[in-house]
């Protein structure tokens, strides 16, 4: 009996596109296994929703080949959301291309062709895929002898499987779009056009992505970031090097006076330091060791190589070793908000997402063995409390362990990994741990925040280092009069500020909450009569530590209403002829919302309500 059968034997002949049989996910064409534990795959199922989409990917190259037979095929996987595949022709797709190849797949679909699995030696195999030499490559790879195809309709793939039982059994898809990209990701091989495809189990949930897509196309930090004034790229400076306009240097100001404001509350020091060092400096750390791709060539200093630092660590490092500790002193916490720079490919840069130069909120604390466990529970807390007050509270956190290539004694590693895992567990927090995804000097919690569409972004980190304290010699003169190593934290809470500035841009989609707002009251007077006592509300309102701007332009007062609302300032004040007769204004939220007149301290009572960081 195959696993098709019995499907329609339990009635899941119509639901199911495969089955686990022992764990293992197989095509339903397999036979079933005497004894054999058996569960069916959805298309609903994580299992599920891969084979469909691998199985779709499969449908767009049979269509591909048949419009453009002188295409010749790489792979084609299954990814988050969809799928894509890799094609070697010489001139890319165009968007109507892709609707041909999207309607020849809708005719695929609708034969409801079935998905044959065959088995071949590589001999026989290579004899099989004639004009297409990838397929020859991967054959190479193989280490069995014997390998597995798929064939659908007059298609053939080389490919492990496992696919859904016929193409009428694909549910909703869309192309989205071309990128180019290389053989086997290297740069020296050819360049290759990638097509990219959405892909569901129901025409609803595609519906639902693609919502989401345009909704991030609307909220792209690149494109409100020109819209909104608030960032720039220069070509003559150099990319990923980004140039703050005033507003959003603005918001930037705010969320580093938070920043430096509540880490005095916290008992940082803060400390400041240079952007270059001898590198030297980076051999002792072992930056050079084992970070050396991300770091920019060195510079020559009258006969010394210097580098732009990629990190803080070593600075705040030698100014703990300026002077002997005692641990009395301990824990010791330096904070900065330090520029560093690593050198990013062009290709990978995008906006403030991914850039050459940016500012960390970065912090290390050195402290004693037992002060430890403390140490990282109330990180915990203070990493958790800056979240919030930025209107984070969805994240995920992970537990990264040793990596393969690490520094230091598996004893340390074993130490430190067991504090961050008792930190987290004490403090009730669910974690995943990521195996092998620890920084090579130690070993650290990561928390990946979530915006309001639901995506992840890593941000903030805590990381405990026995290495660079040994690399560096930074000791402390414990209670029994001898010097012992000091322990090393290192801290991020928001990451890189530029990382966490698109982010905010996204997440609000730039309509700041009033706090961070870098304009919080746009006062409009309706004619020029009024720009005297409109003048007199924006001083009063700068007075009491607003962020306030008069449009004083001879425009109607639709104009500047609508003005206002397309820069997302959080109010904007009326002052007409009644208003000014009366020392009142008329107030309208950036949403639309028109609030009763009231005068201009009740007003500013109101903006203090609403201005107060909500995490406090």
């Amino acid at each position: 009996m195959t696993l098709l059968e019995l499907a329609r034997k339990e009635g899941k002949a119509k639901v199911a596109i495969a089955a686990k049989v022992d764990g293992d996910v197989v095509d339903l064409a397999r036979p079933v296994p005497e004894g054999a534990s058996v569960a069916w795959v959805l298309p609903t199922d994580p299992d599920g929703a891969e084979i469909l989409r691998h199985s779709t990917a499969h449908v767009m190259a049979a269509a591909v080949k048949e419009l453009f037979p002188e295409a010749r095929i790489t792979i084609g996987p299954a990814i988050e959301n969809g799928f894509y595949y890799d094609f070697d022709v010489e001139t890319p797709f165009t968007p109507e291309d892709l609707e041909k190849i999207e309607g020849r797949m809708r005719e695929i679909v609708k034969a409801d062709l079935p998905f044959v699995r065959e088995e071949a030696g590589k001999a026989q195999a290579r004899t099989l895929f004639p004009g297409e030499p990838y397929k020859g490559e991967l054959l190479d790879d193989i280490r069995e002898e014997t390998v597995s195809l798929y064939r659908m309709g007059d298609f053939l793939d080389l490919c492990r499987g496992p696919h859904v039982p016929s193409t009428g059994r694909i549910g909703a898809f869309k192309l989205m779009n071309t990128a180019g990209a290389y053989w086997r990701g290297d740069s020296k091989n050819r360049m290759l056009t990638r097509i990219y495809g959405a892909a569901f189990a129901t025409k609803k949930e595609l519906e639902e992505h693609l919502r989401i897509l345009e909704e991030i196309k609307k909220r792209d930090h690149r494109k409100l970031g020109r819209e909104l004034d608030l960032f720039s790229v220069s070509d003559d400076i150099g990319p990923g090097l980004i140039l703050w306009h005033p507003k959003g240097a603005a918001v930037r100001r705010i969320m580093e006076d938070f920043w430096r404001d509540e880490h005095a509350r916290a008992g940082y020091d803060l400390v400041f330091s240079p952007h270059i060092a001898r590198l030297d400096l980076w051999r002792v750390s072992g930056h050079t060791d084992y970070y050396r791709q991300a770091m920019f060539s060195p510079i020559e200093v009258e006969g010394q190589e210097y580098q732009l630092k990629p990190m803080n660590c070593p600075f705040h490092i030698q100014i703990y070793k300026s002077r002997m500790r005692s641990y009395r002193e301990l824990p010791i916490r330096y904070a900065e908000l330090g520029t560093v720079y690593r050198y990013e490919p062009s290709g990978t840069l995008h906006g403030l997402l991914r850039v050459r130069g940016f500012t960390q909120d970065d912090a290390h604390l050195f402290l004693r063995p037992d002060q430890l466990d403390e140490e990282i529970f109330s990180l915990l807390d203070f990493t958790l409390f800056v979240l919030r007050s930025f209107g984070f509270d969805r994240y995920d956190i992970y537990l990264s362990t040793r990596p393969e290539k690490y520094a230091g004694t598996l004893a340390n590693w074993d130490l430190a990994e067991s504090a961050l895992r008792k930190a987290l567990e004490r403090k009730g927090l669910p974690f995943a741990v990521d195996p092998g995804e620890g920084v090579f000097y130690g070993p650290k919690i990561d928390i990946k925040i979530k915006d309001m569409l639901g995506r992840s972004w890593q941000c903030s980190t805590i990381q405990v280092d026995f290495n660079n304290p040994e690399r560096f010699d930074a000791a402390y003169i414990a209670e029994d009069g001898t010097a012992h190593r000091a322990i090393m934290i290192h801290r991020a809470l928001m990451g890189s500020l530029e990382r966490f500035f698109g982010v905010l841009v996204e997440h609000y989609a730039g309509a700041f909450p009033a706090w961070l707002a870098p304009v919080q009251v746009d006062v409009l007077p309706v004619t020029d009569r009024q720009n005297g006592y409109a003048g007199e509300v924006v001083e009063k309102l700068r007075g009491a530590g607003f962020r306030a701007n008069g449009d004083f332009r001879n425009e109607k007062l639709g104009y500047k209403i609508r003005e206002s609302q397309m820069n997302k300032v959080p109010y904007a004040l009326v002052t007409g002829e009644r208003e000014a007769s009366q020392g009142v204004v008329t107030p309208r939220r950036r949403g639309g919302e028109q609030l009763p007149s009231l005068g201009v301290e009740a007003f500013l009572d109101l903006l203090r309500g609403e201005t107060v960081n909500p995490a406090k």
